[in-house]
């Protein structure tokens, strides 16, 4: 049985990765905001959220899309959702081999019934924002992207000015999912070079002058790396556009 169903999953994931990197259609990216420490809060601040707080995303696919000859002058579009009751599954963090796989299946089943909205269009992605009050939580989890389901759960901080950085999470956790990969080292959050550098051409090297969405951080010096404020201090790098189908080489 659990065979069968691999290989269904197998199926389905192989036609997401082929509809969802060719762009030749707009994807539709689907926020799913949700209260993650139950504090009243939390709950003003999602309850206040529009669709045009998560513009900058939706305008940074599109600038960096277009500077690599995209043809699609709508590579995404950005919906607002109704956050679902119940939360997304949790990875243990020493699940072993098998315990991932359960937990990636179970994901995948959370994803495709928690975005059902009645009366509302599917989103090709999902994505879970789970809110934080940063008076409660100073650090968050660690969130992630999967391209096999195409959903990603981003943990981020219910306060206004944290927005644009809550944003740079979900463009990076959403480009995980069309089959981008992290550009920075795991252990120390350090962008790696060449391919963690927005313009790893540029002279003087340091400091650049952007960072590249899947490292995140900019580097500002050879012990110095800084998130910017929001979206338009990002850019897709090189590599990244490969992976995602931009770009041939």
């Amino acid at each position: 049985m659990l065979l069968v169903v691999l290989v269904v999953v197998a199926g389905v994931t192989w036609i997401d990765k082929a509809s969802t990197t060719s762009w030749k259609k707009t994807l539709w990216i689907g926020i799913f905001p949700m209260n993650a420490d139950g504090s009243a809060v939390t709950d003003r601040y999602v309850r206040s959220l529009k669709v045009e707080d998560f513009g900058s995303i939706e305008k940074f696919f599109a600038d960096e899309a277009g500077r690599y000859g995209v043809a699609l002058s709508r590579p995404t579009h950005i919906e607002l959702y109704p956050g679902p009751s119940e939360m997304p599954p949790v990875l243990p963090p020493d699940a072993n081999p098998i315990a991932a796989t359960i937990w990636s299946l179970k994901m995948r089943w959370y994803a495709r019934h928690a975005a059902d909205v009645p009366g509302r269009a599917p989103s090709h992605i999902r994505v879970f924002v789970l809110f934080h009050d940063p008076a409660v939580s100073e650090d968050v989890p660690h969130s992630l992207g999967l391209q096999k389901g195409l959903v990603g759960v981003v943990h981020a901080f219910a306060d206004r000015g944290m927005r644009g950085q809550n944003n740079i999470v979900i463009a990076h956790e959403t480009l995980h999912t069309v089959g981008a990969t992290d550009k920075y080292d795991l252990r120390t959050g350090e962008p790696l070079f060449p391919e963690g550098y927005a313009n790893p051409a540029r002279s003087p090297r340091l400091p650049q002058d952007k960072a590249e969405i899947m490292a995140g951080e900019r580097p500002v010096s050879d012990t110095q790396h800084e998130m910017p404020e929001d979206l338009p201090g990002e850019a897709v790098g090189h590599e990244t556009a490969v992976e995602i189908g931009w770009i041939k080489s």
